[in-house]
This record gives structure tokens, C-alpha cells and sequence, in this order.
């Protein structure tokens, strides 16, 4: 089975980025701490979002970073290596992982312990778990878990569990202390004015729970 090779997820929005080219910010990004990049741009069609995949991919590709793609299996197909991430209302995983077999990455987002649970029992690699903090960008998820939960979620779970919502460094050494593999972020460093400053913080506070 694939293992995540970073403690570290970048996930994309490239309306996020104070209006710089999201491709340039994530090359800077992998140059220090090979983040996962998962690839969430939901509003392009299918012929945008194979291109910007497959620009990104030749970056990750160079770097030695991962790449998922959000939900769009198609989009993973055609690229070599590639993994997918799939929401709670999705594909089941065992459904992705028929499709993709057992050498691409399948992880897939949860909002509760119970469904972290489930995504283990089917077959999922990881398990991103939010939103910890509150955050304008998980709202429509309901109020923030805390991280009372994501301590009784790593008590449960084997999978690596990735904390997402509200991340900060201080808070990613939070996480770390109650078991999280890793956490993902958004704006801590696509919104950053210097993006590798940001990325070393992220990197060095998941780097060791101690």
C-alpha cells in the first residue's frame, strides 16, 4: 500500500493566493518542504483542471512531492503516480480503490470520528479530519471539532489522520501532541507573503510531536 511521504498537506485554491499565479507559489513551496499537494480546484471543467493537473504533476514529479487529485478519478488516470482524494459524500473508497488499485494513494476527507473509522475500514490510506479550528473555509461543515476529537479519532485509527481547519504552526504542534500524523493547509501558505518562511514553520512544527 502507497504511504504518505510528507507530514505536511498544501491543498490549492488558487483564488487564495493575493492574486499570484498558483503554480509559481507552489513551486516555491515543494523547493523547501515537499508538501503532499492535493489539487482542489472544484469551479474548472474537466479539460482546465487536466491541465493545470499535469503542470503541477511535472513539478511534483521533479521535486519528489505527492500529488492527489480532488474526486476526479479520470483526471488521476492520466497521470502516472498520482493519487486521489476523495469528500465525505463521494465515491466510496472501495469503489476509488477498484478503479485505481493498490499503488496509487486513496484518502478521503471526514468530519467525525465515526467517519474517519469507516474510511479506515474501507480500505482508505489516510484520513483528513476538520475542521479542527474554526475557518471561513469549513463552515459549511459545522463548528469546529477540536482537538478532544481528533485525540479520540487517533485512538480509534491506525491510518495516518491529517488535521485540516484553522491551521496555524502553534496549532500544528497542537495536533502533533494529540496524535495527528500531519495537518493540512490552505492559507497559511498560499495567503503568505513569503511562502517559504511559511512552509519551513509548517514543516519544522510537524516534524516531531516532542
Amino acid at each position: 500500500m502507497p504511504q504518505l511521504e510528507s507530514r505536511l498537506f498544501l491543498v490549492t485554491d488558487r483564488h487564495q493566493t493575493k492574486g499570484r499565479p498558483l503554480v509559481s507559489l507552489l513551486e516555491r513551496a515543494v523547493t523547501v518542504g515537499a508538501p503532499v499537494i492535493q489539487l482542489r480546484e472544484r469551479d474548472l471543467s474537466v479539460k482546465d483542471l487536466l491541465a493545470l493537473a499535469r503542470e503541477v504533476h511535472r513539478l511534483t514529479e521533479q521535486c519528489g512531492s505527492q500529488l492527489v487529485i480532488n474526486d476526479r478519478i479520470d483526471v488521476v488516470l492520466a497521470l502516472e503516480r498520482a493519487g486521489v482524494h476523495l469528500r465525505s459524500n463521494s465515491l466510496p473508497v472501495s469503489v476509488a480503490r477498484r478503479i485505481l488499485g493498490h499503488e496509487r494513494l486513496v484518502g478521503i476527507s471526514a468530519h467525525s470520528v465515526g467517519e474517519a473509522v469507516q474510511a479506515e475500514s474501507q480500505g482508505a490510506d489516510y484520513v483528513v479530519l476538520g475542521p479542527v479550528y474554526d475557518t471561513p473555509s469549513k463552515q459549511a461543515y459545522g463548528p469546529p471539532l477540536g482537538l478532544h476529537c481528533m485525540e479520540e479519532a487517533c485512538k480509534r485509527v491506525r491510518i495516518p489522520i491529517i488535521g485540516i481547519g484553522g491551521i496555524t504552526a502553534a496549532r500544528a504542534r497542537d495536533l502533533r501532541h494529540a496524535g495527528a500524523f500531519g495537518v493540512a493547509v490552505i492559507t497559511a501558505i498560499l495567503g503568505a507573503a513569503d511562502v517559504e518562511a511559511a512552509v519551513q514553520a509548517l514543516v519544522d512544527a510537524v516534524a516531531s510531536p516532542s
